[in-house]
């Protein structure tokens, strides 16, 4: 076997740096060499090269403190990234805005935070509107619930105690036991509900994208008067086609 290639016929090197990079982001900003190097199961000097390697690049920064986190190069790629989603994904989300009549969101994990990647809004006077790029808590957001109901209880567990559970409403799961109360229901039912957790008067249905390559989610969120929870009956079997349709775009654009 050539050196430097693994079984699978990849490049072992680039391989571990991506996976360096995965693992800074998973741990929410910083990580120090040691504890990089006990995740990855690799030796020091081989994680000090890498390091190396992706900071004279710009993917990886040192902090003060001596431990790293990824670097401002990733900003450029993840944009682009993101431009690319967005386009492929709005007809189908255009097609939830349709059926619905309400604004439409498809969001991924990142870290700690859910992170909007991509909106059609509603036709309607009175609708909701939040920004593509926009960073919010996972555990008071329909979109953040159905991303974390992807994870282990464990990881989401971890994952509150880094981030924190700030309240916004009176809503607002204010603990972590409520909040996997909360997850272990949308599991059973296959979606997950804001009510009015962020901002009151506002009820959002989720659900997780399948075999998304990091955890995605679709929602559906309007005024509570319109987005009644009557309509999950409408509302949420529409979702679920439509995250099962960005599945299969998302394994399309894997293949290109």
């Amino acid at each position: 076997m050539p050196n430097g290639q693994n079984p699978a016929g990849g490049v072992q090197s680039v391989e571990r740096a991506f996976e360096m990079l995965e693992i800074m982001a998973s741990a929410g900003g910083s990580i120090g060499v040691s504890e990089l190097a006990d995740i990855a199961g690799l030796p020091l000097p081989t994680i000090h090269r890498l390091i190396r390697t992706l900071m004279n690049r710009g993917y990886v920064r040192q902090l003060p403190t001596r431990r790293y986190a990824l670097g401002p190069k990733l900003i450029r790629l993840g944009e682009s990234a993101t431009a690319l989603i967005g386009a492929w994904s709005r007809p189908h989300l255009s097609e939830l805005v349709r059926g619905t009549g309400e604004t439409a969101n498809m969001a991924v994990l990142d870290g700690t935070m859910a992170v909007y990647v991509a909106q059609v809004p509603s036709e309607h006077a009175m609708r909701m509107f939040t920004e593509v790029g926009r960073r919010v808590y996972s555990h008071c957001t329909g979109v953040g619930k159905a991303l974390l109901m992807q994870l282990s209880n464990e990881a989401v567990r971890s994952l509150v105690n880094r981030a924190g559970m700030p309240t916004y409403t009176e809503n607002s799961l204010m603990d972590p036991d409520s909040l996997i109360s909360d997850l272990e229901l949308s599991r059973k039912r296959g979606y997950a509900i804001d009510e009015g957790e962020l901002e009151i008067g506002v009820r959002c249905f989720s659900v997780p994208v399948p075999n998304a390559p990091t955890p995605t989610a679709i929602s559906v969120s309007g005024p509570a008067a319109r987005v009644t929870i009557e309509s999950a009956d409408h509302i949420v079997p529409l979702l679920a086609r439509v995250a099962k349709e960005l599945a299969t775009e998302f394994d399309k654009n894997a293949a290109l």
